[in-house]
């Protein structure tokens, strides 16, 4: 990331020409990591292999020990129901920086409800919805015949939840089944005649704005995934820069320095910058640049 991505980045957020999108390193200090509530799970089902940060692989194989998925989402959904929620009032708490500009549109893939719970904090009034990856989803069309549906407005913007959220643990999209099905389902709602996976108004806010990817890793199956199906299911993405907030990888400097060079080059070739640090440190580093 360079000076030109901080001038375009701060230009579009205060536009309101950019759409965020919130992944689980959001929710830091907060909220255990995926991996933590991996090795959780893990520990408690008695997962066999070695990968038991992998929370995707821990959840499927809950699936399969259990016989019932929905189990073992409400299982997630009760260890992430802590009660603990974020710092609104700290400027450089992400979801509370975000809030703070004029954007309509907010996507998110984690489960909690701190970006809602954010913008009402700054006087907003969000609506909420759901992407009905399965049929158990209802598609909230009285939401999208009412004007503020298909033109979400600052001071009423759109949070949708692609993976499903906390109040409803069937929506949730967590385990190897339920990503193949999200994909499956993701191929077949773009070729209907009416969309309701990705309705135009959310197609609109990918790609006719940059995106800010906050909260997930380059080394994360999660974002590789939801990155390339969205990239193949909505073309028009790549007509706008986009952003990426990274952890960087662990290991010897040396290699973190060659590693991180090619994920640059690889996610390049997207026109996906990279920020390396906390979403924290990113929010800080924003603020401290718009007020100098």
């Amino acid at each position: 990331m360079d000076e030109r991505d901080w001038e375009r980045l701060i230009f579009q957020l205060t536009k309101g020409a950019c759409t965020p999108f919130l992944g689980a390193g959001a929710c830091a200090g907060v909220l255990p990591s995926g991996s933590e509530l991996s090795q959780t799970l893990a520990d408690q089902w008695e997962y066999p292999y070695p990968d038991k940060g992998n929370l995707t692989k821990v959840a499927q194989y809950g699936t399969v020990k259990f016989g019932e998925a929905v189990y073992v989402k409400e299982k997630i959904c009760q260890v992430l129901s802590t009660g603990a929620i974020p710092d609104f009032g700290d400027p450089a708490e992400p979801h509370a920086m975000l809030a703070r500009f004029p954007l309509p549109v907010y996507l998110t893939t984690n489960y909690d409800d701190f970006i809602v719970r954010s913008l009402r904090a700054v006087g907003k009034d969000p609506n909420v919805m759901l992407c009905p990856w399965n049929p158990g989803i209802t598609f909230d069309e009285d939401l999208f015949r009412r004007k503020i549906g298909w033109n979400p407005q600052p001071d009423a913007p759109l949070v949708y939840h692609l993976h499903g959220r906390l109040g409803m643990p069937e929506s949730i999209v967590v385990s190897e089944d339920d990503y193949l099905e999200f994909l499956t389902n993701l191929a077949f709602d773009r070729a209907a005649d009416e969309p309701t996976m990705l309705p135009p108004v959310i197609l609109g806010a990918l790609t006719t704005r940059s995106l800010l990817f906050i909260g997930y890793s380059l080394q994360d199956w999660t974002f590789r995934l939801l990155f390339n199906s969205l990239n193949r299911a909505v073309p028009g993405i790549n007509r706008r820069r986009h952003l990426s907030v990274q952890l960087s990888p662990e290991g010897d400097d040396a290699a973190v320095k060659v590693l991180q060079r090619q994920m640059e080059q690889h996610y390049g070739e997207w026109k996906v910058s990279i920020f390396w640090g906390t979403a924290e440190e990113f929010s800080k580093q924003l603020l401290g640049r718009m007020t100098t």
